[in-house]
């Protein structure tokens, strides 16, 4: 068994861009867990409408 390992997880999120507005983008976080607990993000990224990956730094949460 693993003490440390890393887990890639996708969800469906409303994100906010000032161009184009509200949009739903499939977001994924990279995560580090101790004993299958996560206690770290490591990195976040989202797909855009043309296959582009982006980082999620460039939007702004809506809400």
């Amino acid at each position: 068994m693993k003490l440390i390992s890393i887990k890639r997880e996708t969800k469906l999120e409303d994100r906010y861009t000032p161009k184009m507005g509200l949009l739903h983008a499939k977001v994924t976080y990279i995560k580090k867990q101790f004993l299958s607990i996560p206690y770290k993000t490591l990195h976040k990224y989202r797909e855009t409408y043309y296959g582009e990956v982006k980082d999620c730094e460039d939007c702004v949460l809506a809400r």
